[in-house]
């Protein structure tokens, strides 16, 4: 969310302005971090709540990847910051992300820091992104930060698009087998009734269930059209509320093959975020803060806040992560013994690149038994059509003969 503040900046000059984070205590560190004095700082209520619009131009994920390698390269070389931004401004063919670069040349010659001037444009750069870019900026290995970054978000894009695809062909197989199903019902089946109408003839079973079928879908086919919609609409706005994300998410992690996915995704991108933060020098409750913000799925978001909260109560955190079963024995392991040899970010990178190979092999495999099982359900139904009108066919046939 979003937060107003009024602050005096390292010049002593008052400055207002506004800043996303996580919370307000994660939006006063950010300010802190940056040099700025707070006067005052609340949260930001927008009349219309514009989340969900739609954004038609948006910055893509590979813009920022090859951002923040390019800047890294530039900074580098020796080459300053404001400089570094103009030259990348110029190569930017995304008029958005052109305009977001520009604003940030102009934050900077105002006295602003990186971090601060990236953290008005989360469109662009997510919290994460500017808090990490902040940490860099104190430890001086922005150069460093900037190419951890860059692999990072490359990583989390790839692993989504492996997620999607695995999620996306039974959908669509699925989407294809109901419309040759209803048009079937809608449109050939009603010329075969009223041929079997007209010459009194006795069907077969399959042929009435389908005829009855067709009979239903034409005398009720509008209202089911408006009932479906209208569920499926209260569903969609159920599941943008609080209550609703978490039984999507807690129903999508218990589904026999895609649940595993799933886990396995979102404990890999808690594991590379904690490790990404650890590089950058982050300390742990602001990392377990930043890695509970970044998460998916609302049940390993908890998961994560409960283990935030019994870390600053002194247990550390392989020990937390031991009373939830989200958390996979392998991490609950490779989290020990990072803590023991004091190389976390190490381990978690470790496990993080363990979860993505098994991740893959299990996409692989899901795929490779999604195809046959839904060629064969897709078959099985064209042919109990095919049976029930070849069967009507010979029954007339006979009746006539």
């Amino acid at each position: 969310m979003d937060f107003n503040y009024v602050a005096y900046g390292q010049d002593k000059r008052l400055v207002k302005g506004k800043i996303p984070a996580t919370s307000m205590e994660a939006a006063q560190r950010l300010l802190s971090h940056s040099g700025y004095q707070i006067l005052s700082i609340k949260p930001l209520t927008p009349f219309f709540n514009t989340a969900g619009s739609f954004n038609f131009s948006k910055v893509k994920p590979r813009e920022v990847i090859l951002f923040s390698r390019q800047l890294a390269l530039l900074l580098e070389s020796g080459t300053d910051i404001v400089t570094s931004l103009e030259l990348l401004q110029e190569q930017t063919t995304n008029k958005l992300f052109r305009e977001i670069i520009g604003e940030i040349v102009n934050d900077i010659r105002g006295g602003s820091s990186l971090s601060l001037a990236m953290s008005k444009h989360p469109k662009a750069f997510p919290p994460l992104y500017h808090r990490v870019i902040a940490a860099g900026e104190q430890g001086g290995s922005l150069e460093v930060v900037l190419r951890n970054l860059a692999s990072f978000v490359q990583r989390n894009v790839e692993t989504e698009k492996k997620v999607k695809s695995a999620l996306t062909y039974p959908g669509v197989v699925a989407v294809v087998g109901i419309l040759v199903l209803l048009l079937m019902v809608t449109f050939v089946l009603p010329a075969f009734t009223s041929l079997y109408s007209q010459m009194g003839t006795e069907l077969p079973t399959p042929t009435r269930i389908l005829i009855g079928l067709s009979d239903f879908f034409e005398s009720w086919g509008l209202y089911v059209i408006g009932i479906f919609i209208i569920a499926v609409t209260a569903l969609v706005i159920y599941m943008r509320t609080p209550m609703g994300r978490y039984h999507r998410d807690r129903i999508a992690l218990k589904l026999p093959v895609i649940g595993r996915i799933l886990l396995l995704s979102e404990l890999s991108r808690a594991c590379q975020t904690m490790s990404l933060l650890f590089k950058a020098g982050l300390p742990l409750p602001e990392i377990m803060n930043q890695t509970t913000a970044a998460a998916n799925n609302k049940l390993i978001s908890n998961a994560l806040a409960d283990v935030q909260h019994d870390l600053i109560r002194g247990e550390g955190l392989s020990r937390p992560m031991t009373k939830n079963p989200l958390f996979l024995p392998m991490m609950v392991q490779m989290v020990s013994v990072g803590e023991e040899t004091g190389k976390l970010d190490d381990t978690l990178a470790t496990v993080s690149a363990t979860y993505d190979t098994e991740t893959d092999d299990r996409i692989s495999a899901a795929i490779g038994m999604i195809q046959p099982v839904m060629t064969i359900a897709i078959g099985l139904v064209v042919g109990f059509i095919a049976v029930a009108l070849v069967s009507s066919m010979y029954s007339l046939y006979g009746q006539i003969g």
